[in-house]
C-alpha cells in the first residue's frame, strides 16, 4: 500500500469520499510522505489542506501509535544490544518534527530504558538545552547512563559545533556523578548521526 492509499483509507471516516483525492494529493505534495504529513503541526495541516480537526486527530494519533510500537520495541531489552530498535524509535519519533527537539533517555544499571524525558524545544535550528539539567534529571530518576537525541529539522544529521560543545558539557558533568553517556544521536531526514561513530564522545 502506497502512501496515498493509506492516507486515503486513514481519512473514509472523516472526509467525504470527494474530498478525499485532493486533500491526499495536496498533503504529499507539501509535506513528501506520511511520517511527514503525520509529523506537521495541527495548524499546518488544517492550512495545507483544510483538514477538520477529527482528521487532522486521527493523523496524530496514527503518529503516536507508530511512535509507541517503536518505543516497546526499543524498551524490550537493553538499548546497547538492540541499538537498531532505539534508531527506529528516535526515527519515528524525531525525524519529521518540524522543530528541533532535544530528550535524553535515561537508563537503568542494565542499559533499559527508564525514562525518554524531553528536555527542549526550539526553532528550526536550535534548541535551548541546559547541562546541568540534563545531569539533574538523571539523578531524580537514578538513571546509570544516557543517550542524548536531537533532530535537525534541516534533514542534515551532521552535528553542529554547537552540538559539540553542548556534549562535551553533558559529558563532563556527567563523569563527575559517575554516569556514562553512550551516545547523542543526531536525527534528520537524511540518516541519523552517532557521536560515538564519528568519534566525538
Amino acid at each position: 500500500m502506497d502512501d496515498a492509499s493509506l492516507l486515503s483509507l486513514l481519512m473514509t471516516r472523516t472526509l467525504p469520499q470527494r474530498d478525499i483525492p485532493r486533500a491526499v494529493e495536496t498533503l504529499l505534495k507539501v509535506f513528501g510522505s506520511v511520517a511527514a504529513v503525520v509529523a506537521a503541526d495541527p495548524p499546518e495541516l488544517a492550512r495545507a489542506a483544510s483538514l477538520n480537526a477529527t482528521t487532522i486527530t486521527d493523523l496524530k494519533l496514527l503518529q503516536q501509535l507508530s511512535v509507541r510500537l517503536a518505543r516497546s520495541e526499543a524498551c524490550r531489552r537493553p538499548v546497547v544490544s538492540s541499538w537498531s530498535c532505539l534508531i527506529a524509535y528516535v526515527r519515528s519519533a524525531l525525524a519529521h518534527a518540524p522543530r528541533e527537539q532535544f530528550r535524553a533517555l535515561y537508563l537503568d544499571r542494565k542499559n533499559v530504558l527508564l525514562r525518554d524525558e524531553f528536555l527542549a524545544e526550539g526553532t528550526v535550528d536550535h534548541a535551548p538545552v541546559y547541562p546541568r539539567e540534563v545531569i539533574r534529571r538523571a539523578l531524580e530518576v537514578s538513571a546509570s547512563a544516557l543517550i542524548l537525541v536531537h533532530n535537525h529539522p534541516s534533514g542534515d544529521p551532521t552535528p553542529s559545533r554547537a552540538d559539540i560543545e553542548m556534549t562535551r558539557q553533558i559529558n563532563d558533568a556527567a563523569r563527575v556523578f559517575g554516569l556514562q553517556v553512550h551516545d547523542h544521536l543526531v536525527i534528520g531526514r537524511q540518516g541519523t548521526a552517532s557521536f560515538k561513530q564519528l568519534g566525538l564522545i
